[in-house]
């Protein structure tokens, strides 16, 4: 069964070209325009479950930064920020709100489609079952994508867990941000790149919400990140 995207834009034209184009790629895609018909959409009892979002930043009414900020209270599927305004601190604050990725409008069909593929990609090759990962009261299911801290399941983003999963893999290493970035979110670093950067600072709140004995996530300056499980005192 082919995944399933939404499309929320303002831009009809855009919206129907992204839409074919991903359609000619196997994807199943639907396009509202504009984000309380995104967040109804999504509301649906009777419509299969969209499996990723494409969201636009500017949209009449609720726009896309009030739509993700909704949509994260109830919502964990992976979303694609789209938007004109190409400035970094509106990279930021999507990240911050809860985006796994965000792309600079105009941008090539071909570079939204790989992202699309990185942020779908399937945890596990077809018929393998991986061994989950525990690292203390850290808890991470690589088949179902879930983590849990303790026996609470963390409310984490595909890019969370995919970053949490390259550190977890790597207990006390330092990780380089260019494989972060690789790995978590399925692209390679840009210059200026901070999306690793907000998406660890999202990690390490929900860690640090969830229990006090959580790990730890340690930045080494010039370098990148490590995960640190704090020894019993």
């Amino acid at each position: 069964m082919s995944s399933r995207i939404l499309i929320a834009d303002d831009d009809r034209d855009l919206a129907d070209l992204l839409a074919d184009y991903l359609r000619h790629e196997s994807y199943t895609v639907e396009t509202v325009h504009d984000g309380a018909s995104a967040l109804d959409r999504l509301a649906s009892a009777t419509l299969p479950r969209p499996d990723l979002l494409i969201l636009d930043v500017m949209m009449p009414g609720r726009d896309g930064l009030e739509t993700l900020k909704e949509l994260r209270q109830r919502h964990g599927l992976p979303v694609i920020m789209l938007s004109a305004r190409g400035e970094p601190v509106d990279r930021v604050i999507g990240l911050e709100l809860g985006a796994d990725d965000y792309l600079a409008k105009p941008c090539l069909p071909r570079e939204l489609l790989a992202r699309v593929r990185a942020r779908l990609r399937a945890p596990a090759a077809a018929g393998s079952s991986p061994e989950p990962i525990s690292i203390g009261g850290l808890h991470l299911d690589l088949l179902t994508r879930r983590a849990s801290l303790d026996g609470h399941e963390l409310e984490l983003t595909g890019a969370e867990f995919s970053l949490l999963l390259a550190l977890g893999t790597r207990l006390g290493q330092v990780v380089d941000k260019a494989v972060l970035t690789r790995e978590g979110l399925g692209r390679e670093i840009e210059r200026f790149d901070r999306a690793v950067d907000v998406h660890i600072s999202r990690l390490r709140r929900k860690l640090a919400e969830a229990s006090p004995n959580s790990p730890g996530i340690d930045a080494v300056r010039g370098s990148g990140y490590q995960l640190i499980v704090a020894l019993p005192g």
